[in-house]
């Protein structure tokens, strides 16, 4: 494990600089030669409590790809476990490699290793490419983590909980839209139909909505088209598709410079993290153009209400839907206030997650 006490650079970004840039306060870099391990675990703040985040591998072009993508997502979690009334911090890890190639529970308990040498000021979940079961071969090695399956004690997936409260979100986004929150017969482009996406799939078509979707992965496409009646679009048309709601539910930087001339629909609202590639000059953008933006950390925040009330004890389904619910109407604050306010929904949403931060942290000053 490196704890970095030096300035590095990984490619043209500065560790440190990047650490100032985005708020962070530790940036933990851990490999393992024999398992092939790299990863990253980033803490961006751990005021309200310790950090959750989940931990996904992906096959990133480069390791500064996979720094920028651990910035942006812990930060995103410190926000959203505050704008959710939970005390927890944000954190997040990413695994550098194929999934498919590299996964093994030599791997997933050589990071648990560096998991628990943190003393429990990061604890992990799943994330993209991680399930369940990969959790534990994590908790073989570390205590500081949760989302275990339901075999083994724990809440088990937290998809249906995303996918809800991006559904309670579209539907406040609906309410606002269209002065009623019917998704009865509205057209919804899904972007990436995994877990998540597939649950979502099923709350709208069982609302009566007409329904959409893409994924980069065949097999995805299979199943759902074999359970649903969807209509399948290609990955890079469901960008200009004209539809009510667009979705993204796969990765990150789905609006970009690139798509957001081309999006032609008034609600943009899905489980992706990170959905806009620059916050505040596409927050902008979408609030200028009329579209309805329900910012990320605050719409999928159910998976991380599932774990973090999983983690911090007095679990019960049911306590964590009626939670998850209450997206609903926050979504529907953030929206007046963007208005009121003349700024976008992202900027509005960050202001009150930054602001019970600030709160809480000049209490516990006091202590």
């Amino acid at each position: 494990m490196i704890d970095l006490k030096q300035e590095e650079k990984v490619g043209s970004l500065s560790v440190f600089s990047s650490l100032s840039e985005h708020g962070h306060e530790q940036l933990v870099y851990c490999y393992d030669e024999y398992t092939g391990l790299k990863a990253i675990i980033g803490i961006h703040n751990t005021v309200l409590g310790p950090s959750l985040g989940g931990t996904r591998m992906w096959d990133y072009k480069s390791e500064e790809e996979a720094l920028m993508d651990v910035l942006r997502l812990s930060r995103g979690m410190t926000f959203k476990a505050s704008i959710s009334g939970l005390n927890l911090g944000g954190g997040k890890a990413v695994i550098i490699g194929d999934a498919q190639k590299l996964k093994s529970e030599a791997l997933l308990r050589r990071f648990g290793r560096f998991v628990e040498s943190l003393k429990g000021k990061y604890i992990t979940a799943e994330d993209v490419n991680m399930s369940p079961e990969d959790m534990e071969y994590i908790s073989m090695e570390t205590k500081y983590v949760t989302g275990l399956s339901e075999k083994m004690g724990g809440a088990g997936d937290p998809s249906p909980f995303t996918a809800y409260g991006v559904y309670m979100g579209m539907k406040a986004c609906a309410k606002e839209a269209y002065g009623n929150d019917s998704l009865e017969n509205r057209k919804v482009a899904v972007q990436g139909v995994g877990h998540v996406g597939h649950y979502l799939v099923k709350h709208l078509i069982e609302e009566g909505a007409n329904v959409l979707v893409s994924d980069i992965y065949e097999d995805k496409i299979k199943e759902i088209t074999k359970e649903f009646k969807v209509t399948v679009v290609d990955e890079d048309s469901i960008y200009t598709e004209k539809t009510d709601i667009y979705a993204p539910c796969a990765l990150g930087a789905a609006v970009n410079d690139k798509t957001i001339d081309s999006l032609q629909c008034d609600i943009i609202a899905g489980a992706a993290n990170n959905q806009l590639e620059d916050e505040h000059k596409h927050g902008n953008i979408l609030l200028n153009k009329g579209i309805i933006y329900a910012p990320d950390f605050m719409i999928n925040a159910g998976g991380l209400i599932n774990v973090g009330l999983d983690y911090l004890g007095n679990y019960s389904r049911d306590r964590v839907f009626k939670k998850v619910e209450r997206i609903y109407n926050t979504v529907l604050d953030i929206i007046h206030k963007s208005r009121e306010e003349k700024t976008s929904s992202q900027e509005a949403a960050i202001n009150i997650a930054s602001q019970r931060i600030l709160d809480v942290g000049k209490v516990k000053a006091h202590l």
